[in-house]
């Protein structure tokens, strides 16, 4: 075999052969063909209802939007255009692998996946650093905070995002493989392995650190509130709780597959290698559909914990309905910790605040 090539497809999905004089002797799970049509089924049809109205209860909501909302609109909007072309790859795996729907969808839905891939992460990464801002510095954050800011952050991420993008639609390609064909990479050289990892360090791993680093901060702030306050507040210990799961739902849904793709990088790297391309295979097999899956649960985790997206979907779903049968619409997460917090964070702010209301 060529030095110079690897028989791992390093963009987003399974590792297929990418060197079409090599036979087709990748392990292919025996619940692929069964399993996974059923699995992309339901997240296919999970993930499009459920993005689609996320993006239409925020982009028809009555009165102001947060600015938190720029950034989930957006990603939803980003899970929406990726799961369109899932049925693509239910195809794909009913029919044990063969791409079945010419070489122009081959390349245009690997381009899609890549792109909702570095947009998702990047949006995550900018609501975190948002919520830091919000909760921890509100003094910095009014300053930073605009929607124009918000407005500009979103339209760089898509133009990242659809540049990052360009190198899989130009190596993928509808590839015969014993007169089957296979949407497959091109024979991916050791410049293009180098440039592969130093992309999925700077595009994923690096966001996951700034993500985790964001929410420590934030729930060590709270914690420290929670204890010097010695009330039990229930908001409170349910922001924590959510940081968690949308902290572990991320976790959960991107680091399996990423890690996979870092020992696949570095296996066609060196040549010497403790993990076998079979392992490495069926690592990729497993963990590319919690990747696919992520994108259908976003909107399940902010109805269920963001009592204002909740709100704002009801209202959408339930036009007759007056917005006060849900609540009042203000008293939401990111303005309560704001509130619960700036005492606390900055007390002597609120030592001014008082000494100028009496003297008023």
């Amino acid at each position: 075999m060529d030095p110079e090539a690897t028989p791992f497809y390093l963009d987003y999905y399974y590792a297929t052969s990418s060197n079409p004089d090599i036979k087709d002797t990748s392990p292919h799970l025996p619940y692929t063909s069964v399993f996974l049509p059923i699995f992309y089924t339901a997240v296919f049809l999970t993930g499009v209802s459920g993005n689609f109205i996320l993006i239409g209860a925020l982009y028809f909501k009555r009165g102001s939007r947060r600015l938190l909302d720029i950034f989930i609109i957006n990603l939803a909007a980003s899970d929406f255009i990726f799961l369109v072309t899932l049925p693509l790859w239910v195809d794909k795996e009913a029919s044990l692998g063969l791409w079945r729907t010419g070489s122009f969808l081959c390349k245009g839905s690997s381009y899609m996946i890549s792109v909702n891939m570095h947009c998702s992460i990047f949006l995550l990464t900018c609501m975190s650093v948002d919520r830091y801002l919000a909760i921890v510095c509100p003094a910095l954050s009014r300053k930073l905070r605009r929607r124009d800011c918000a407005y500009g952050i979103c339209v760089s991420v898509w133009l990242i995002s659809c540049l990052l993008g360009l190198p899989t639609l130009l190596s993928r390609e509808l590839t015969l493989i014993n007169d089957k064909p296979y949407c497959a990479e091109k024979r991916a050289t050791s410049i293009k392995l180098t440039w592969s990892l130093v992309v999925l360090i700077l595009t994923f791993f690096v966001p996951l650190v700034s993500i985790l680093t964001c929410y420590c901060f934030i729930t060590r702030k709270l914690c420290a509130h929670y204890q010097q306050s010695g009330k039990h507040n229930r908001k409170l210990r349910k922001s924590i709780k959510v940081i968690f799961i949308v902290v572990a739902a991320f976790v959960f849904s991107w680091l399996p597959f990423n890690a996979f793709k870092l020992l696949a990088i570095v296996s066609g790297l060196q040549r010497e290698f403790p993990f076998s391309s079979t392992l490495l295979q069926l690592g990729m097999d497993v963990s590319g559909p919690l990747a696919f899956a992520n994108s259908c649960v976003n909107p399940l985790i902010y109805y269920i914990f963001d009592t204002y997206i909740r709100r704002a979907i009801m209202s959408y779903l339930c036009p007759c309905l007056k917005s006060s049968a849900f609540g009042s619409s203000t008293d939401t997460l990111d303005s309560h910790l704001t509130k619960a917090l700036s005492n606390f964070i900055h007390p002597e702010d609120f030592v001014r605040r008082r000494k100028r209301s009496v003297s008023l």
